[in-house]
């Protein structure tokens, strides 16, 4: 029986998403917290690996559990399975935590519909990054989800430049290339708009991200939006398909997963195998 679980994290704490050995790592501290339910390792698949540092407010997991295993969540008592693992889970999460308690939070539990995929029925992410350029904006409280920017940055100049890099493109020179994966994307939404605070928020939208794809992205508009290099310059960047010295990351922290789009039930299969047939060729 295929389990969907929608969560959001602290990612400061943690060395990223995916496991890694000797390392504290969301999907090793949730694993663990599983385990303790059903006693057994259980594997999960999530829309979005995140980086070192990045946070999540609206991540998306899958995980396969025996009917057995589902139905005996509530132990005895007269309540839906999909209650009785949330509450369950939420304390094996703090015992797995620790110190961290709160860090890692988990605020729905459903049974998936028929042919979901965490991972591959999904239609886009969205990501978005907080920027306060200039000292005068540099909120102490916010310190560790919004980058401190010393130069001040032109919004117009920032949307100019992100405005041609929308669309179809194969994102060679603002990724870290996997072996055997595609750095072909549909850049959906790539935005910045200054708040009633001051504070810039940049929204990132693909169909999927290839590694530090968002953080390459916003590493290079920076150049711009300072005047250091003209709008198109970041077109310039991904017609060259290739990363040089002058492909800078920016900093993890004020990145945000906030949210995972899938289409309908009875077309998340159709999705699922569309997608995985691209990500193969």
């Amino acid at each position: 029986m295929r389990i969907r679980l929608d969560l959001s994290y602290d990612g400061g704490p943690f060395s990223g998403w995916a496991l890694q050995p000797g390392r504290r790592t969301v999907q090793g501290v949730l694993e663990e917290a599983i385990a303790l339910l059903v006693r057994r390792q259980v594997r999960v698949t999530v829309a979005g690996r995140t980086d070192a540092g990045v946070h999540a407010r609206g991540q998306v997991v899958h995980l396969d559990l025996t009917e057995a295993e589902w139905l005996g969540l509530p132990r005895g008592h007269e309540l839906d399975p999909a209650v009785a693992m949330l509450r369950r889970l939420r304390g094996a999460l703090s015992r797995a935590l620790g110190d961290l308690t709160g860090a890692v939070e988990v605020h729905r539990i459903t049974l998936a519909p028929e042919g979901f995929d965490a991972r591959f029925s999904a239609l886009w992410r969205r990501y978005s990054y907080r920027i306060a350029d200039g000292p005068e904006r540099w909120d102490p409280l916010e310190r560790y989800f919004t980058l401190w920017h010393k130069q001040a940055l032109d919004v117009e100049l920032l949307n100019q430049g992100a405005s041609r890099l929308l669309g179809l493109q194969n994102f060679m020179s603002f990724c870290k290339p996997r072996e055997g994966a595609t750095t072909i994307r549909e850049l959906q939404r790539f935005e910045f708009r200054r708040g009633a605070d001051g504070v810039i928020v940049a929204t990132v939208q693909a169909d999927a991200f290839c590694h530090n794809m968002v953080r390459a992205l916003i590493g290079s508009a920076l150049y711009v939006g300072e005047g250091v290099q003209e709008p198109g310059w970041l077109h310039e960047r991904l017609l060259l398909q290739k990363r040089d010295a002058k492909s800078v990351l920016a900093a993890p922290h004020p990145l945000v997963l906030e949210e995972v789009s899938y289409p309908s039930d009875s077309e998340l299969l159709a999705r699922a195998e569309q997608t995985r047939a691209v990500r193969e060729h």
